[in-house]
């Protein structure tokens, strides 16, 4: 998920590609409480540029039920490098979508991927599965584990045989440092609400690798054409997982795993 504000003391970055309204922690720790989820991942979004500050904060105050993804580049030093990693951040975020502007550069990517290779994090990455053609041989080689958004931002209306997806489906078949957030159904679907287009999808992807599978909202959603009801995206995970010891492993273990929570 993300935290968005409030503006007047995290304000957004001047470059930012989009807008959103504000979306602060304490509105999310309200969802949190109709949802009966106690942990959280923050995800640094792109409109903070590389200020992970509020990110920081929200784990600071969270009695160590968050960690945060951070957005970082080339330019920290080995020393704010671990003071994030003190503060509760567990990789960082690139984002190679091609609808928003000012993708990282490649070599600043690697840059950073030797940068924070001791520290034990991993790198999230958000990218188009038709896109893996030209990525996949990259991931390949990563010296840590990665992580792919919301599912390699796949379209419904393509198909599960389309190149892209299946693409997806085997790196993340034959790459044990490949791990996949299963979310973003709005983002996805053809047919909108409830969501359950994106079913075929989702349990392909849990059935190809369900020890490196992940769950989350992605609230509060933005840049999404249908706004999901966050009820919609709870009653999905039964019909992306049926088996109740994979549920376990999507929305409990293998977080905890990655995130570095402590076990429950």
């Amino acid at each position: 998920m993300h935290i968005y504000g409030p503006i007047s003391k995290y304000p957004y970055s001047e470059d930012r590609s989009y807008t959103p309204p504000e979306a602060t922690v304490e509105s999310f720790r309200k969802l949190q409480g109709i949802l009966g989820v106690q942990r959280a991942v923050i995800v640094n979004a792109t409109i903070y540029g590389t200020n992970n500050r509020i990110v920081t904060d929200a784990i600071a105050g969270s009695n160590n039920a968050y960690r945060g993804i951070a957005t970082i580049d080339d330019k920290l030093s080995d020393r704010e490098l671990e003071a994030l990693d003190k503060a509760g951040i567990r990789g960082c975020r690139f984002t190679f979508l091609s609808r928003l502007r000012n993708a990282p550069d490649t070599s600043v990517f690697d840059r950073v991927i030797d940068q924070i290779k001791g520290l034990g994090w991993h790198v999230d990455i958000y990218l188009e599965a038709d896109k893996l053609d030209m990525f996949a041989p990259r991931l390949r080689k990563l010296p840590i584990p990665y992580v792919i958004d919301h599912m390699g931002a796949i379209k419904v209306a393509d198909g599960l045989e389309a190149p892209g997806f299946k693409a997806l489906v085997e790196l993340f078949k034959t790459d044990e440092k490949c791990w996949m957030k299963i979310t973003g159904p709005e983002r996805a679907t053809a047919a909108g609400a409830p969501f359950t287009d994106v079913v075929p999808f989702a349990r392909k992807l849990v059935e190809t690798a369900p020890d490196r599978v992940l769950w989350g909202t992605d609230w509060p959603h933005p840049n999404v054409k249908f706004m999901p009801n966050e009820g919609d995206q709870v009653d999905l995970i039964p019909l992306y997982a049926p088996d109740p010891a994979v549920q376990r492993k999507l929305l409990v273990e293998n977080p905890q795993k990655l995130f570095k929570f402590d076990p429950v």
